[in-house]
């Protein structure tokens, strides 16, 4: 009795989905200055937070910025730091998806195989918009004043507390991760 392959197409469909999932997650955005010697830096202060209406995310971002720079190497320093260090940040209202999925499958049973398409709806069950908040985190130079580093990303969140928390915390950690840049000097 021969034994009949599984088409290659099937390995595909499995794969997609991940793929998917991968690419809807953020990057950090960075730039910096090319001319910039980051190799000397060693230790940061923060600047005082900006006033804003939410001091909750304020200090977790200036709590998150200190663990991920600390857990770095780099050593808090109150005076006399190699760089500052500035944040930023602004919560926006984005509408949730509408629910509507088509889907699309296949298999064999057998020696017989078959197709199918489908599509749901959800109903939308509490808010139709869930909140993103961006987080932009500047390095100084304290001898000129001048902005030398500056990273970007977002989070998508429904409500605060742990979650929103862990997302901040992430979120800081991605953003740093690309601090300091890979230079070729």
């Amino acid at each position: 009795m021969m034994q009949r392959q599984k088409p290659s197409y099937l390995c595909s469909l499995l794969i997609i989905p991940f793929f998917l999932l991968v690419a809807c997650s953020s990057t950090p955005k960075n730039d910096y200055d090319l001319d910039y010697n980051f190799a000397n830096l060693k230790s940061f202060s923060q600047l005082p937070p900006p006033d804003n209406s939410d001091p909750l995310s304020a200090n977790r971002i200036k709590q998150a910025i200190s663990n991920s720079l600390t857990s770095q190497g780099f050593i808090p320093e109150t005076q006399a730091a190699d760089f500052y260090v500035g944040y930023g940040f602004r919560i926006d209202d984005k509408p949730k998806d509408s629910g509507f999925s088509i889907g699309l499958g296949t298999g064999t049973w057998g020696s017989s195989g078959g197709a199918s398409i489908g599509t749901s709806v959800d109903v939308p069950v509490g808010s139709n918009t869930a909140k993103i908040q961006t987080i932009q985190i500047d390095i100084i130079d304290p001898k000129t004043n001048q902005l030398i580093w500056r990273g970007t990303d977002k989070f998508t969140f429904d409500e605060g507390g742990e979650a929103k928390a862990q997302e901040t915390n992430a979120t800081v950690a991605k953003i740093l991760a690309q601090f300091p840049p890979k230079t070729e000097k």
